[in-house]
């Protein structure tokens, strides 16, 4: 049974291989600074810088059914924090900013099942 920083590994993985496939171009995993960090920067197939926010969780027996799922685990108080980090990684470095597209924060929500798994996309949340 994996611990809560291999599901995040494993959802941070899995996620970098969803967007290779949906053509974006990764160019940051675990963005660190002394205040936060950044699960993955990567451009959009339109050049739209986009910072993106993993969620993973195991599905345990009926707790999808339960309402519960890894998008609930985004609180208000992380994204505030997320979009502090972005702005801050923006002003460092503009030259990565399409002055037309600018730049959002997605979420991917990854429920791990036994043999598959779900991923939800939410742009500009």
């Amino acid at each position: 049974m994996k611990n809560g920083k291999e599901i995040g590994k494993s959802g941070e993985d899995l996620a970098c291989e969803y967007l290779v496939k949906e053509r974006y171009r990764i160019l940051y995993r675990n963005y660190r600074q002394p205040w936060g960090e950044i699960d993955i920067i990567t451009t959009s197939k339109d050049k739209t810088l986009v910072f993106i926010e993993v969620k993973a969780m195991r599905k345990l027996g009926n707790a999808a059914k339960e309402g519960f799922q890894p998008e609930d685990n985004l609180t208000k108080a992380k994204l505030l924090k997320t979009q502090r980090m972005c702005t801050m990684f923006v002003a460092k470095h503009p030259e990565l900013i399409d002055e037309e597209r600018g730049w959002r924060i997605d979420l991917i929500a990854l429920t791990l099942e036994e043999k598959s798994v779900i991923i939800n996309h939410y742009k500009n949340i």
